[in-house]
């Protein structure tokens, strides 16, 4: 086994057929881990999500968008019996040590030579122990190992006016603000809500913002999110939910969807928020944290989160 940094693989191996992944990213919550991925092809890889799903039981969700590969995993070992085309690639072994998560990667082909070589280079990547290099007839195996980071969703509403603003563009200069300061800027999802709600601007929408970060730094990510919103908000409605690691209760869901079908009110956002845990932010007021709380509910279902519901 060879101990490589990202930048020793990368003066180490200079062959054509290795593409560098662009980022790395893991977070764990509860016996979990979320590995992040962005492929270095354009639009991503299918066939990895496929494979993966396939050939290791330790892949509990795997989904694709754009270059972002997103893998749910269970901590343990997985027995693969690896078979080109039919089980060509996956993971072995998924482990969380004090602030390191470690994945280890096998692969037949060119998915032996991106487990051990193209995602090594990656940013976020710490080190990587590399037991096979593959390509060809070559099983590739690699041990990736990055640190444990934290998955923090934020809710945003009430930032515009009937005249002028957009939430989803203020939410996502948000983002793009907060990742220059050390917050991994994940994804952003527009949640559609009750159309014929009459304190609506326009469109009635709430946003999702993912992100992950270091351990101990939600609170500052808070912090910071509220000051960046109170300096450009045009509402005195202005409110932020925040919610923690993987898991979407089912009350904070049957939430979501209620208030794309019918009027919610301030007293049960607040009881429900109380109840579940989830800190409830007033920016510059308190009326946004109905639409705030929704947004959390189905930030992980981009599909409904943008369907309308139309019923009066």
């Amino acid at each position: 086994m060879e101990i490589l940094t990202p930048q020793d693989l990368k003066d180490q191996f200079k062959d054509p057929w290795i593409a560098p992944y662009k980022k790395v990213i893991t977070m764990v919550d509860q016996g979990l881990v979320e590995l992040v991925e962005y492929h270095p092809c354009v639009s991503g890889s299918q066939w990895m999500i496929y494979q993966y799903k396939r050939s290791s039981n330790l892949v509990v969700e795997a989904k694709k968008d754009g270059d972002k590969h997103t893998y749910l995993l269970k901590v343990g070992k997985s027995d693969m019996s690896l078979k080109p085309s039919f089980n060509a690639a996956g993971i072995e072994e998924v482990s969380v040590d004090g602030d390191e998560v470690r994945v280890v990667h096998a692969g037949l082909a060119g998915a032996g030579v991106g487990a051990a070589m193209c995602r090594g280079m990656a940013q976020g990547v710490k080190r990587v122990e590399l037991h096979d290099v593959g390509g060809g007839s070559k099983v590739g195996r690699a041990a990736v190992v990055t640190p444990v980071m934290e998955k923090v969703i934020l809710g945003i509403d009430d930032t515009d006016t009937k005249d002028e603003g957009a939430t989803w563009t203020l939410a996502n200069n948000l983002g793009m603000e907060l990742s220059t300061m050390g917050f991994e800027y994940l994804d952003h999802i527009t949640v559609q809500l009750y159309p014929h709600n009459p304190n609506k601007t326009q469109n009635c929408v709430a946003i999702a913002l993912v992100f992950a970060v270091k351990p101990g730094e939600i609170d500052e990510l808070v912090k910071k999110a509220t000051e960046i919103l109170k300096k450009h908000t045009l509402s005195d409605k202005t409110a932020i939910a925040v919610i923690e690691g993987f898991n979407i209760p089912e009350k904070l869901r049957e939430y979501a969807e209620a208030a794309k079908k019918s009027m919610i009110y301030l007293e049960e956002t607040q009881r429900l928020a109380n109840e579940l845990g989830i800190q409830l932010v007033e920016v510059t007021g308190a009326q946004g944290e109905i639409g705030a709380l929704a947004a959390l509910g189905l930030y992980n279902d981009v599909e409904e989160a943008a369907r309308v519901h139309d019923q009066t």
